[in-house]
């Protein structure tokens, strides 16, 4: 797994979601692909990134990452399998409605 940080921006050759830094008169956010309503700071972001990749992965109960990928979760406040079933779904499309 390689995922690749900027100042600006996630992404990684496991998967296709990205994060990417929104700026704000009131401070910056991240925006990541696979929880597209939520704005995060960049360490949740890289949080959730890593989720991304695992799922990519098809990790499953009882492999020896689900108990991080389930810590992983709660960080963000989301069970294991919630996690995986979210960032199983493939990145919305520029403009596509995104309500779950």
């Amino acid at each position: 797994m390689a995922l690749s940080i900027t100042d600006f921006g996630m992404s990684s050759d496991q998967t296709p979601h990205t994060a990417r830094l929104l700026r704000f008169e009131a401070g910056d956010a991240w925006r990541v692909s696979w929880l597209p309503l939520r704005l995060m700071d960049r360490n949740a972001a890289i949080t959730a990134m890593t989720i991304a990749e695992v799922a990519a992965s098809g990790v499953e109960p009882g492999d020896r990452l689900w108990p991080h990928l389930e810590g992983w979760a709660a960080e963000l406040g989301l069970t294991g399998p919630q996690a995986i079933e979210q960032a199983s779904r493939p990145p919305a499309k520029e403009g596509e409605d995104v309500r779950p």
